[in-house]
């Protein structure tokens, strides 16, 4: 079976920092949403919910589970994600609703993998501002 990845934007936080703190407290650990996805299992081996702020991915949270409560209308889907946020190289993304697979060939770079000589994220986050990343 192959990893697969999700996107999705992140309504309501616009800094890395503020979900890491909410994460390190246990909130942002459930996401909620409308469908289930076919590909849960691809999803589950390994893959990682990709978040988008102010119009860059920035960051990501592996997923442990995904699970759907209720029947019919009243379905929901809970995406279990890990507490670990991980940041990610910038990669800008247009807005978009939902969520949508992301495969992980178009998967933005950890940061954390990135030689010491690629672009700061201060200055990614400047180059993003001024339209030129």
């Amino acid at each position: 079976m192959t990893t697969l990845h999700m996107i999705k934007l992140c309504v309501g936080v616009a800094k890395v920092e503020t979900l890491e703190r909410r994460a390190a407290k246990g909130e942002w650990l459930t996401v909620h949403t409308r469908m289930t996805p076919k590909r849960a299992a691809e999803l589950e081996d390994g893959g990682s919910l990709y978040w988008v702020m102010k119009g860059s991915v920035v960051c990501r949270l592996p997923i442990l589970d995904i699970s759907t409560k209720g029947e019919g209308k009243a379905s929901m889907c809970h995406i279990k994600l890990s507490p670990e946020v991980i940041r990610t190289a910038p990669q800008a993304r247009r807005p978009f609703q939902g969520w949508r697979y992301l495969e992980p060939k178009d998967a933005p770079m950890d940061l954390s993998s990135l030689d010491a000589g690629e672009v700061p994220e201060d200055l990614a986050k400047r180059l993003r501002e001024m339209g030129a990343w």
